[in-house]
């Protein structure tokens, strides 16, 4: 069987393409790649009985590979995981395309931690990283990403004046609220600032001050399809749970197992449901995501970078410099 292209693009738009592929028995769409930003080479792997065709696209992209493709007939056969799977369930039979709106996310920058483990005399995410506070990383990462409205920051009224100035240096609709006894009821706080037309709340802890935009975009395409998205990275290290008596009880399964990172993102109206359902069971969460999984709403893993470390300790703290060194 022969299959011939009547359509390769050398550029895409920043929106959707198609490549269109023809054989004698039928014709297939193949819907591929939201937006145009990073520059990357793609493999499409078409497979027929007889033998196996390659179609190397495309140079102009808005994922660095965020591979979005349905082909009916014949296997697809990415590369690496797709990062939009549920897109290519759901939106490329309908032609749709993932956006999240233009200044449809609202970010809830947690800064309210007092940071003992690092034994400072100050909170951990003022602390200087390479001459400027760690907490500013991310302010400043959030502040330039067009999807963005507003930064609702959740901090000690002491330190505001920080991010008051550092807004003169941005163009962003910056709020404060004050922090909780736990992180929950910090987030809880947070919500209560959202504007009530954000589509998007964005919860990302500002002692993680390397978060990538690139990362945050994908988890915000995530969380607008499924609800709930999640940044995480798979664990590497062999993981045993261990009984109170520290004896091994058993070797969990390593590829079944991620390391949750922030920021994680949810639907407004689903994380004030959960709330609702938190306060009235008196529950208690150690991350934004687990408010939603306790209403039995599915959250999606969106992988992020293993540089996106939390600044906890000292040893963090020289790893975060020699990240931005290298960077």
């Amino acid at each position: 069987m022969a299959l011939a292209c009547n359509t390769v693009p050398s550029s895409l738009s920043p929106h959707k393409s198609k490549l269109c592929i023809s054989s004698p028995q039928s014709r297939h769409n193949l819907y591929e790649f939201v937006g145009a930003k990073t520059s990357f080479q793609a493999e499409l792997c078409i497979l027929s009985p007889q033998r196996r065709h390659n179609l190397n696209a495309f140079p102009s992209a808005r994922r660095s590979f965020q591979t979005v493709a349905r082909f009916r007939g014949y296997g697809f056969v990415p590369k690496r995981r797709p990062l939009l799977r549920a897109f290519a369930d759901k939106g490329a039979d309908s032609g749709t395309d993932v956006v999240v709106p233009e200044k449809g996310v609202s970010v809830v920058l947690l800064a309210g931690g007092k940071g003992k483990r690092m034994g400072a005399s100050m909170p951990k995410q003022y602390l200087p990283l390479l001459g400027q506070p760690i907490a500013l990383y991310s302010f400043y990462t959030f502040s330039r990403m067009s999807e963005v409205k507003e930064i609702i920051t959740v901090c000690d009224p002491s330190y505001r004046d920080i991010f008051e100035e550092a807004r003169n240096s941005v163009k962003i609709n910056l709020k404060f609220a004050l922090p909780g006894k736990e992180r929950q009821d910090s987030v809880f706080n947070g919500l209560q600032e959202v504007d009530q037309a954000t589509e998007l709340v964005c919860v990302h802890d500002s002692a993680r001050p390397l978060v990538l935009s690139e990362d945050v975009e994908k988890a915000l395409q995530d969380a607008w399809i499924h609800g709930a998205a999640v940044l995480g990275v798979p664990v590497k290290a062999t993981i045993k749970e261990a009984s109170s008596d520290g004896f091994v009880v058993k070797t969990l399964n390593r590829q079944t197992l991620w390391e949750m990172q922030t920021p994680q993102v949810i639907k407004p109206n689903l994380l004030r449901k959960g709330f609702e359902l938190v306060h009235r069971e008196g529950l208690e969460v150690t991350d934004d995501v687990s408010i939603v999984e306790h209403l039995k709403h599915p959250v999606y893993i969106t992988e992020g970078s293993y540089t996106n470390i939390k600044v906890t300790t000292p040893d963090d703290l020289l790893l975060a410099e020699r990240i931005l060194k290298q960077s």
